[in-house]
């Protein structure tokens, strides 16, 4: 767990980065590339929770 906890953290971290530091000059792409960076983070928060309730329903069996 602590493995897609330290991942979902450099993710939001080169999110920030990217808004802070390296945004594209053309506000359409911007705004594409910012959607597709913020879809991403909410994919994989919902793999992490699916990951977690996984657990717990393997652990409640035994």
């Amino acid at each position: 767990m602590k493995k897609q906890l330290t991942i979902y953290i450099v993710i939001i971290l080169a999110f920030v980065a990217y808004n802070q530091f390296f945004q594209v000059q053309d506000e359409r792409v911007n705004s594409i590339i910012n959607i597709l960076f913020a879809s991403f983070l909410f994919l994989y928060i919902g793999f992490v929770a699916y990951t977690v309730l996984k657990r717990l329903k393997d652990t409640g069996k035994k």
